[in-house]
């Protein structure tokens, strides 16, 4: 691709800042433009035709730094450009340069009150080859390929037309961290490539030998803790419904699994048995095109993050949950929480029991471990006033004394602790989550971090606690990731959370912002060849499905063994595009109920008001039938010489008297719509009349619309299975 010669065009703007326009969340390579960019770029274009996609050259004019880009909208005020983060930082702007004065009335032109001091941004039209190959080189050590080669993939895909070299690309990882990737080498050479619709070669390698080293002796590190290993966690896998599961985890790591089926008509319950007092963490998210990320402690749809009780953690979830609507699976992640700052290096592994199991009641046991019991004593039983429990009365006053010099109990979740224990030192309320408690500084320091701590979501910004951000992020957060039903690729789902507007539209419509926007591209109907946008076609698919209900049947031929319709013309899908876009004409010119190839033998240009020579030429065919029979060896005709002989039958009708006899009735019947005709035909017609029975007797299509499909597909029985499936209606959607 090169610079088209008819299209020379350049101008020059002011920047503007983002925040004061509609596309403040610019991304990528991408600017705004005002309309009348867009008006001129058409007059200079031939036939008013724009080359896809559009690409300029941004030089800024004060410090000559060049950078290329895509256009997002032509929504900017008039003067203005508007550029994103990106190629803020790739023109050496600053924040500080970024102005937003209104425009000005100065004579007869509206100019900015702040002109001269306002950074200028001179944009060319420029179409860049599409590229083949980029050489990319991280800016830190320690970077790992695994984590940011998919992202960058996203990225590349969602935010950006062109690259420019010397530029730098900022990849924001799935836990919050940032790559920083030097765009450094292109095929073909030059300062810029084109990245839409092209194979793009990418090679990531490290700036100097230094810096590789640094960052093998990272990996290396890192390595030592991978899952799998004697002293790491373990590896996660797929887990079956009531079978256990051992493991171990690291703090700070995930072991993630999948539970692939269970009884969707019962509660599921996810318990999680901790040994050795290992503060593990659960966390499940129901995977379905809504929810792709796997659970973690900022992203869940199920989280316990609560001090074990009698060492274990339950989650049930009922089916009626509406966040298991068209779940696949259900993920299932194992946490070893660890503080942020705290060394993992000297840490062991927290081990664990998994299991999943099938529920008998929604509710799971919320009883503190160690609480008293609350059985009713027998007759020679007492319960002390102090531990509430159940003693002998023999030996009431002895426990009493004991009891009221060494033990405590907590008047709000009346666990007993020893007076001088640490335990009772150290146990703590929340105030403001009254479930909460714990009994060490350990579960107070994880309660404060978890419910009094603000966590910043990377995309939409601080969150009170670490709750309300896994909720955010697992709902509303444009950085959630779904499966498009359009695209079939794991994208953000976008979108403003707080324009409520547009919340209201996803809710009605059932679509992510993304959808929405992905879905406004434009398909052929399969059906009837009319131009859908993505979303609108499953309702106008069910259009199609209302019409089939009410559709008439095919008017077949009265001939008894013919495999054809009458009119095609006036089946569904031969018109207008539908199978395969052929249109058939076919016009039987009789009003016998034959159609056109059984008629042709019987078609006579003469005048015949009264049908009597009509009458004469169907009475000479079947008595021709009845003598000399048709010679075919695949006739199956009662009322042919040849067909009788190839059934079996004796023969009738030897003389031209005895065949009178036999079709005497027949000619009788020739108004009779509602009676076969019984003429020979060939081979092709008798045998889809043969196939179209057999389709029939499946008991889902009549008989007519079989024989419909078969003509409209040439026989074919797989392609004529689909041409039912697309313009029949069934028996039962005909009764209704």
């Amino acid at each position: 691709m090169t610079d088209a010669p008819s299209l020379r065009w350049s101008t020059s703007y002011r920047l503007a800042n983002p925040s004061s326009h509609v596309g403040k969340d610019l991304g990528g390579d991408k600017i705004l433009l005002p309309p009348s960019a867009l008006q001129e770029l058409l007059n200079l274009s031939a036939a008013d035709m724009l080359p896809h996609p559009l690409m300029f050259q941004l030089v800024n004019q004060t410090n000559g730094n060049v950078a290329y880009a895509g256009i997002r909208e032509f929504s900017a005020d008039e003067h203005d450009i508007v550029l994103s983060s990106h190629l803020r930082e790739a023109l050496g702007i600053q924040e500080s340069d970024l102005l937003a004065a209104p425009l000005e009335k100065v004579g007869d032109e509206e100019v900015p009150s702040e002109m001269l001091d306002a950074p200028r941004i001179e944009v060319r039209f420029k179409q860049l080859p599409r590229g083949t190959y980029a050489r990319l080189r991280p800016l830190e050590a320690g970077y790992d390929p695994d984590d940011w080669r998919p992202l960058l993939e996203r990225q590349l895909r969602s935010h950006f037309t062109t690259l420019t070299k010397g530029s730098t690309l900022k990849i924001q990882g799935g836990k919050g961290e940032e790559f920083r990737l030097l765009v450094d080498k292109f095929e073909p050479d030059g300062d810029g490539i084109c990245v839409v619709d092209t194979d793009l070669e990418v090679d990531i390698e490290p700036l100097d030998e230094e810096q590789a080293r640094e960052t093998l002796r990272q990996i290396q590190s890192k390595s030592q803790r991978q899952p799998g290993a004697a002293s790491g966690s373990s590896v996660g896998h797929a887990i079956d419904i009531w079978k256990d599961v051992e493991g171990q985890v690291l703090p700070g790591d995930y072991v993630d699994y999948e539970l692939p089926s269970w009884d969707k008509a019962r509660s599921i319950a996810i318990e999680l048995a901790i040994h050795d007092g290992g503060d593990i963490d659960l966390f499940v998210s129901p995977k379905s095109s809504r929810q792709r990320a796997l659970p973690r402690d900022d992203e869940h749809v199920f989280g316990d993050f609560s001090s074990p009780k009698d060492g274990s953690k339950r989650i049930v979830i009922s089916p009626t949950n509406d966040d298991l609507k068209n779940a696949e699976s259900l993920l299932i992640s194992v946490h070893g929480f660890s503080l942020p700052g705290q060394d993992k290096a000297a840490e062991t592994p927290y081990r664990f029991t998994l299991r999943a199991k099938a529920a008998e009641s929604d509710n799971a046991p919320s009883v503190p471990g160690g609480s008293p019991s609350s059985a009713t004593p027998a007759a020679d039983e007492e319960q002390c006033r102090n531990c509430l429990q159940i003693v002998p009365k023999r030996t009431m006053v002895l426990h009493e004394n004991f009891c009221l010099r060494n033990n405590i109990v907590c008047p709000l979740c009346k666990n007993v602790f020893q007076k001088r224990s640490d335990e009772w030192q150290n146990h703590w309320h929340c105030p403001t989550h009254l479930e909460a408690w714990g009994s060490s500084a350990a579960s107070k320091a994880k309660h404060n971090y978890v419910e009094h701590t603000q966590h910043s979501c990377t995309s939409c910004g601080p969150f009170p606690s670490l709750r309300e951000l896994a909720q955010h992020r697992t709902t509303v957060c444009p950085a959630k990731l779904i499966l498009c039903q359009f695209c079939h690729l794991e994208v953000p789902q976008e979108g403003d959370p707080s324009d409520l507007a547009a919340l209201a539209e996803r809710a009605l419509t059932g679509l992510t912002a993304h959808e929405l926007a992905d879905g406004a591209r434009t398909t052929d109907c399969h059906l009837c060849g009319a131009i859908v946008r993505l979303r609108d076609m499953p309702a106008h698919v069910a259009h199609h499905e209302l019409d089939k209900a009410s559709r008439p049947k095919p008017v077949v031929c009265r001939v008894e063994l013919c495999g054809r319709v009458v009119n095609m013309n006036a089946l569904p899908g031969l018109k207008g595009g539908g199978n395969g876009g052929r249109t058939v004409i076919q016009d039987p010119g009789n009003d016998l109920g034959l159609c056109a190839m059984c008629f042709a033998p019987l078609f006579v240009a003469m005048h015949d008001p009264d049908g009597k020579a009509m009458r004469r030429r169907i009475e000479r065919r079947y008595v021709t039938q009845m003598i000399r029979g048709c010679g075919n060896v695949w006739c199956r005709n009662e009322y042919c010489k040849t067909g009788r002989k190839n059934l079996g039958l004796e023969e009738r009708g030897a003389t031209v008297k005895e065949a009178l006899e036999v079709i005497k009735p027949l000619l009788g019947e020739i108004r009779d719509y509602e009676r076969n005709m019984h003429f020979c035909v060939e081979e092709r017609a008798q045998r889809r009349r043969e196939m179209a029975e057999m389709l029939a007797a499946e008991g889902v299509y009549d008989l007519e619309w079989c024989i419909a499909a078969l003509e409209a597909e040439d026989g074919d029985v797989v392609a004529a299975r689909g041409w039912l499936g697309n313009w029949a209606p069934t028996k039962v959607a005909a009764r209704s």
